[in-house]
């Protein structure tokens, strides 16, 4: 059984979460300016996914940063706009009427309260949504892990940890390699973890990754948010980390 995700306090999800967040803004764009516009393609307009970039406060995917790989933005150059769009759509949040996408009753109803919307959208996009870089067959496959990663998370996020920190413990095995070796030896499982597990818990809002005083190619320490406890009761919220292996 996947762990239930159930929020519950009172937590300020738009802050925490740039998944929630960015979908707020996205609707409320809309609200207020007459819609989205839409390209010929049927793609979020230039001047949409700019004011995506220096609005969305989107970790690793800033104005700054995007901007310095791209000298003009289309949705293609921005990936958590991806997301955005395909759970507004999902949710049925944003409709599309000719060249715009235009919210609906219930992402206004979004807009109001997004807690209500929380659960629903928390469950739906860190258990089923598959990103374009995966396939549906690799989302549906790390469903029997999800509670094994959220239980080891829930203890080792409390002091920090790394990708590789992660592999180590899945995979004994690697514990006596170097940090070269495994980058080498456990690079596709380390994968795995960092953008099939790490990232959506961070883009959804219960796990952050401190960089402080590292380089753009290494990774940080991974920690959890206020919104974690907030949403979810696992088996591990008693355990000590000395009861990991």
């Amino acid at each position: 059984m996947l762990p239930e995700i159930k929020l519950q306090g009172d937590v300020d999800v738009a802050a925490l979460s740039p998944l929630v967040r960015g979908m707020l803004l996205a609707v409320a764009y809309a609200d207020g300016e007459g819609g989205i516009g839409l390209t010929a393609t049927g793609a979020m307009n230039r001047k949409f996914v700019h004011w995506a970039a220096v609005n969305f406060l989107w970790p690793d995917f800033t104005a700054e940063d995007l901007y310095s790989m791209n000298k003009v933005l289309n949705e293609s150059d921005m990936p958590p706009l991806w997301v955005v769009r395909d759970m507004t759509r999902h949710l049925k949040l944003l409709r599309r009427k000719k060249d715009v996408l235009l919210p609906t009753r219930r992402g206004r109803e979004f807009l109001v309260n997004p807690q209500g919307f929380f659960d629903l959208v928390a469950t739906d996009y860190l258990y089923s949504y598959v990103h374009a870089t995966e396939r549906k067959e690799e989302v549906q496959a790390r469903l029997r892990w999800w509670r094994m990663f959220l239980n080891l998370l829930n203890i080792k996020a409390r002091e920090g940890c790394t990708p590789l920190e992660l592999v180590k413990i899945l995979y004994p095995d690697f514990e006596p390699l170097s940090e070269t070796e495994m980058t080498l030896e456990a690079w596709e499982l380390k994968s795995d973890i960092q953008y099939g597990v790490l990232r959506r818990l961070c883009w959804l809002g219960l796990l952050y990754e401190a960089r402080e005083g590292i380089t753009l190619f290494q990774d940080g320490s991974f920690h959890k948010t206020p919104l974690w406890p907030a949403c979810l009761q696992l088996e591990s919220d008693t355990q000590s980390d000395t009861g990991v292996h």
